[in-house]
């Protein structure tokens, strides 16, 4: 009776900053990092004092943090006591759980109603864990003697424990200091959560890979339902509305993403306080939600590629906070940054996309020109094409690579405005050779930049030669990948394969 769902991680290639604010896009791929989150009833059967209470208990478990964290629920008015101490509290998780199981009480009738104190009281068995590409191995890698190649990552158990720091003074556990690749793993995780609550509680049909094909309105519209209550969830546990798009990535998959307006959301977290979980819910599914997605994966024989460079992370709201302090104080010239942005994000957009139709309309010519491009540097790219088809996708591969040195450009001058490091000195260096490598498309910072990760985008077979150069930088490349699905249902529990999606479906 178990339910488990997986949702995927993310890389944001192009729009950081600028997707914040409507109606600027940005271009997110998915990954094969995924979160799971495995719910299953608590107890074999109601226990007799349950029904009297209406109280159940949920059990919350983090194998890799070694926590399990109790709580009781009110079947009644949902409201959520943790029966454990409260530092091992996930309000990503919490919110995910009321959120869902509100949305299953706002649509179902007063039968359904009644299946569904039955399955609660049952209590709930909530269980949730992240591929190892969600956090950053290396001081492990290190520490093993091992060398900063994929096939070390790999040779790491599968959902490996995140460890934790000690206090100097007393020795004891703190809370865990868990350095992140940036994939947005608490939007994948929120995201699973909710999809395999909803699912479990008869509130969707969530789509999977053995399903076969399905109608995609009926698979769309249930996908909705997931967004809004993961989007909702996890935007209360953040105590601020963000742009949504890490969240969207993780339902739906690679795409072209636009934002919701603030205020979809803005009055649920004032309600929040004062009116009745369903109630928010029920006005939350109702709402207007006028952002914009469309379908986008990376064009045919095209990988990526992340890097970690091992300098430190960034804090994206601090960063995010810098850029509009800059926008405010000088909007003239902020302006004229972000219009530059915005038009060479949508230069790179056309062209990857024309690259598509390419592939689809003379996949031989595309296929051909492409592998050609794989072993060459750019500045020969046009030296390999003979056939009018083939030049006409070399030219839109160059073009894809004059926007992103637009989009590099921009992003540096923006960084320097507003006195924080959006690409640092030690990533252009890192970016130019990568993009100096032959079969490299494109090289940039994902999202918001700083010193967390790079990524690349290489043509055919010549990821090897990128991961080369990397090892010499001391940059660790990750074993992330796209793909370009969003949230499924599992066939069953994660832990009983032997590897790791993210390591059975890449070539290392």
């Amino acid at each position: 009776m178990a339910v488990v769902a997986s949702a995927p991680g993310k890389v944001l290639m192009t729009g950081g900053y600028l997707i914040l604010e409507r109606p600027n896009a940005g271009i997110v791929l998915s990954t094969n990092a995924r979160f799971y989150a495995i719910v299953k009833p608590l107890y074999g059967e109601i226990r007799p004092n349950s029904w009297s209470s209406a109280w159940t208990d949920v059990k919350l478990t983090s194998p890799q943090m070694g926590r399990e964290t109790t709580y009781k629920l009110s079947v009644k008015n949902l409201e959520l006591q943790s029966v454990s101490s409260s530092d091992s509290r996930n309000p990503f998780v919490e919110y995910a759980l009321q959120y869902a199981v509100a949305a299953a009480h706002a649509r179902s009738g007063k039968t359904e109603n009644e299946e569904l104190k039955k399955l609660l009281l049952l209590g709930l068995d909530i269980t949730i864990l992240g591929c190892n590409e969600f956090y950053s191995y290396r001081n492990q890698i290190e520490a093993r003697g091992l060398p900063l190649t994929p096939e070390s990552l790999a040779s790491l158990p599968t959902f490996a424990s995140i460890t934790f720091n000690a206090e100097e003074s007393s020795g004891l556990k703190s809370k865990p200091e868990v350095a992140k690749t940036g994939l947005g793993s608490s939007a994948a995780m929120t995201t699973a959560v909710v999809a395999a609550l909803l699912h479990y509680l008869g509130v969707v049909d969530l789509p999977s890979e053995s399903n076969g094909p399905r109608r995609a309105n009926k698979v769309s519209s249930e996908l909705d339902i997931v967004h809004i209550i993961a989007q909702t969830a996890h935007c209360i546990a953040q105590g601020k509305v963000g742009s949504g798009f890490d969240v969207s990535s993780a339902v739906y998959g690679s795409q072209r993403y636009i934002r919701f307006s603030p205020e979809v959301l803005s009055s649920a977290q004032d309600a929040v306080r004062e009116t009745l979980m369903e109630e928010v819910v029920s006005n939350v599914l109702k709402a207007n939600w006028d952002h914009q997605r469309t379908g986008f994966p990376l064009p045919p024989m095209m990988t990526l590629l992340l890097g970690e460079p091992g300098s430190g992370g960034s804090s994206t709201p601090s960063m995010v906070g810098a850029v509009k302090k800059w926008q405010k104080s000088d909007p003239e010239s902020s302006v004229e940054t972000w219009n530059k942005l915005s038009e060479a994000n949508s230069e790179l957009e056309m062209h990857l996309d024309t690259l598509s139709k390419l592939a689809e309309t003379n996949y031989d010519d595309y296929k051909t020109a492409v592998n050609k491009c794989s072993m060459l540097t750019s500045e020969k790219w046009t030296e390999g094409a003979t056939e009018p088809k083939q030049i006409e996708v070399v030219k839109e591969l160059l073009g894809a690579r004059d926007a992103m040195l637009v989009i590099r450009c921009n992003m540096r001058k923006m960084g320097e405005s507003a006195g924080i490091p959006i690409e640092p000195e030690s990533q252009t260096q890192l970016l130019d050779a990568t993009m100096n490598t032959e079969g490299v498309l494109l090289a940039g910072v994902p999202g918001a930049g700083g010193f967390d990760a790079v990524f690349a985008i290489t043509l055919g077979d010549s990821s090897s030669k990128v991961i080369q150069l990397w090892s010499s930088f001391s940059v660790l490349a990750l074993l992330v990948r796209e793909d370009p699905r969003g949230v499924y249902l599992e066939s069953n529990d994660p832990r009983a394969a032997q590897v790791t999606g993210a390591v059975s479906s890449i070539r290392i």
